[in-house]
């Protein structure tokens, strides 16, 4: 009985994979309609993304200290205050309307490891628009 039953559950695999390999042609042709209509779509009404990524060194102490806290809340404020001005400069270059749609921030602690090197911390900031071109 459970070699009737393996046999059954291939028997159904294969059946099933037979069915679906035979719509794939179907199913990649709509995709493909799909994307190019989505394509066309952003084309015509002229929205973009741009992304737009900062990163910088802040030189300070990097541990759990109230000082070292205040510092990269200093360096957030400072992602976050980039995105708001970015938006003026797209529409002052390339934008007639411009949308912040993603901001993210990522601070990496740089340890002191030889008298050259300098305690701090480096924080990326990666932005992402959507404009309409002028």
């Amino acid at each position: 009985m459970t070699r009737r039953s393996l046999l059954a559950v291939v028997a159904g695999t294969l059946l099933v994979g037979t069915a679906a390999a035979a719509q794939s042609p179907v199913l990649d042709k709509l995709a493909r309609r799909s994307a190019e209509q989505i394509e066309v779509q952003h084309r015509q009404d002229g929205f973009v993304r741009v992304q737009s990524t900062v990163s910088f060194f802040v030189p300070g102490p990097s541990g759990e200290s109230s000082e070292a806290e205040k510092l990269r809340e200093k360096a957030r404020q400072s992602i976050y205050a980039t995105a708001a001005r970015e938006c003026d400069l797209l529409k002052a270059t390339l934008a007639s309307d411009c949308r912040l749609e993603s901001v993210n921030s990522n601070i990496n602690s740089s340890r002191q490891y030889g008298p050259a090197q300098q305690e701090g911390f480096t924080i990326n900031g990666t932005m992402t628009f959507r404009i309409t071109l002028k």
